[in-house]
């Protein structure tokens, strides 16, 4: 009778383990540190997900954070190949009188469009900011209409720009989390240009000037991104870091202090990476659901995602995931290729962690007459069943 009772004894401990393990995983995560800032934001570069924020939609002036924007814009140029990296800019009278922080930049000198994108993005200078406008628009005006329909493009709703440096202007505006948003589509787009955020100091005309993100050099995790500061802006910081194969953006906005923004930064990060993690759950471009299709030259239609879908969700709760599949019913050609026909809803606690269109991966063209008659057959058949 002893074997059956250590038996006995041992399953039950390993049992009462496993409940002890199972208890612990579902603990929920602390909440996220208080930082005396005007408004934040921490999201996952991977997914997108919100994992802490305050205020994060509502309106504040970014200061030169402003300057993501007119990079994102002159990146693109360069991606294009309308703009080159050695391509002579001449600094008008307007962008050396710019005030605010420069690059001393001298009027009517010719500096090398790379040169102008250091002084931009390491020292922040407004004159490299404005010349650069001026050479990719015509005038800053011009470039400032493509800084709101940029915006626009990338899904900032909260987002106004009047100028291309972040120099004070009642009607220019945004928020943390479209900041978030702007950061995280130029880390994606721009990975090679993106390297240049790390860069700790600047020097031209023998002036040597340093990055003003001290976070650079008391975290080695972070490389980049931005820093902010007007009298009524208050000091502004976006930075990220990336840790193993995991990056972070954070936000803040409006704190008081110099030293608080970059207090309240590495908080942030530290408790992002302490306690969540991503996942990759599907990958782009891969059928991962068939509708079906009426009145097409194809009945079948494979879905798939647009870019790679990924979650964050707090640590040691992957296995308590759940996706599902959502198609649209009545489908009827003629289908363009990444229409959205249905979803891909992730949850976790019955709460929605993430919800993805589900795309057609190829273009249905309409049937002819016979095809078509005998479809609007068969729905009317159908539709006595549902």
């Amino acid at each position: 009778m002893l074997m059956p009772n250590l038996l006995r004894t041992f399953i039950l401990s390993l049992l009462l383990s496993c409940a002890a393990t199972l208890a612990r995983a579902a603990d929920p995560i602390p909440q996220p540190p208080q930082v005396p800032v005007r408004a934040h934001v921490l999201i996952d570069f991977a997914s997108g997900n919100v994992l802490a924020g305050s205020e994060a939609d509502t309106r504040m002036e970014p200061a030169s954070i402003t300057k993501l924007m007119s990079a994102y814009i002159i990146y693109g140029a360069l991606k294009e190949g309308k703009l080159k990296p050695d391509a002579q800019v001449t600094i008008s009278e307007r962008a050396w009188r710019t005030e605010g922080s420069r690059m001393f930049a001298e009027v009517g000198k010719q500096v090398p469009v790379e040169v102008l994108l250091r002084g931009m993005v390491i020292q922040s200078g407004n004159d490299a900011t404005v010349a650069l406008a001026e050479h990719i628009a015509g005038s800053e005006n011009t470039f400032v209409t493509l800084m709101n329909q940029t915006a626009a493009k990338l899904g900032m709703k909260n987002s106004h720009f009047t100028n291309s440096t972040g120099l004070p202007h009642p009607e220019h505006y945004t928020t943390a989390h479209d900041i978030a948003i702007l950061t995280r589509a130029l880390i994606h787009d721009f990975p090679e240009q993106y390297k240049l955020y790390s860069e700790r100091e600047f020097t031209y005309n023998n002036i040597k000037q340093h990055n003003r993100n001290r976070l650079l050099w008391q975290d080695p995790s972070v490389d980049g991104v931005k820093t902010g500061h007007t009298q009524s802006a208050g000091y502004c910081l976006v930075s990220s870091a990336k840790r193993n194969d995991t990056r972070l953006i954070t936000v803040v906005l409006g704190a008081q202090k110099e030293a608080d923004r970059y207090s309240a930064s590495q908080a942030l990060l530290n408790y992002g990476f302490s306690f969540f993690e991503t996942h990759k759950l599907y990958d782009a471009g891969k059928a991962l659901a068939e509708a079906r299709v009426w009145k097409g030259e194809a009945s079948q239609l494979p879905l798939g995602l647009a870019e790679d879908l990924y979650v964050t969700i707090p640590k040691g709760r992957y296995q308590e995931l759940s996706a599902s599949l959502r198609v649209n019913n009545g489908i009827v050609a003629p289908v363009e290729q990444g229409q959205p026909l249905g979803s891909v809803v992730v949850t976790l606690d019955n709460q929605v962690v993430s919800e993805t269109p589900l795309l057609a991966t190829q273009m249905v063209a309409e049937a002819g007459f016979f095809g078509r008659f005998i479809d609007s057959i068969l729905m009317w058949l159908y539709s006595w069943f549902e």
